[in-house]
């Protein structure tokens, strides 16, 4: 009489990138959200700073000098920052830029919300988006800090938005298997991927800290 073999079902979760087929992955909820969130943020900061440096042009044509709200001294000053040639370097304004790239992010962060799984492929070009957005933000910190000498906050945030997106971003790729990363940085990265936009936010306070110190408020 033959015995019949059952196998062991197991209840654990299947990885993410785990699709009969195809080498693709969907993000979880928490994943998505935090990618709408940051779109969302994002996308508000370019939208008040594209209307501000709207008001700007048309004060200088009117006569009526417009003063953005969020310019509070000679440090803390968006139209500074807005009338800087930094503020335009591709030949358009740097906010409209952001309308367009936080405006995907927030796509891609619905689609996650509606289950939709994505190729590596295109994990990897969401993922030099966002590399190219943390650059780009970079590049900008430093102009403002010790060129423009100048901090707009709706900026700030759009700063703030960029680094949190490109880590989670990064972190996804790489516990998926997208990106090679050893197995230590997997395992940290599975649970304290929060540490290190956390930590590079706060070297850039520190920067902002050390250049401007009590000043700040002032």
């Amino acid at each position: 009489m033959s015995k019949t073999t059952v196998k062991d079902v197991s209840t654990e979760p299947e990885p993410e990138h785990a699709v009969p087929g195809a080498r693709t992955a969907g993000g979880s909820r928490a994943f998505a959200l935090l990618l709408v969130i940051t779109g969302a943020l994002g996308l508000l900061a370019a939208w008040v700073i594209t209307i501000d440096k709207q008001k700007i042009l048309e004060g200088k044509i009117s006569g009526k000098p417009f003063t953005p709200s969020c310019s509070i001294n000679p440090i803390i000053s968006c139209g500074s920052v807005m009338e800087s040639k930094q503020a335009a370097v591709f030949g358009f304004p740097n906010p409209l830029l952001g309308l367009v790239c936080y405006g995907i992010v927030i796509c891609v962060g619905m689609s996650l919300l509606a289950r939709a799984t994505f190729p590596r492929w295109y994990w990897l070009t969401f993922n030099f988006g966002t590399l190219f957005g943390v650059s780009f933000v970079t590049w900008l910190q430093f102009e403002s800090l010790y060129r423009i000498n100048a901090l707009c906050l709706w900026c700030s945030l759009a700063w703030v938005a960029t680094i949190t997106m490109f880590w989670y971003v990064t972190s996804f790729n790489i516990r998926n298997d997208f990106l090679p990363a050893p197995r230590p940085v997997k395992n940290f990265l599975a649970e304290f991927t929060w540490v290190v936009p956390v930590t590079h936010c706060g070297v850039i306070a520190m920067l902002i800290l050390t250049r401007w110190g009590s000043t700040l408020w002032a």
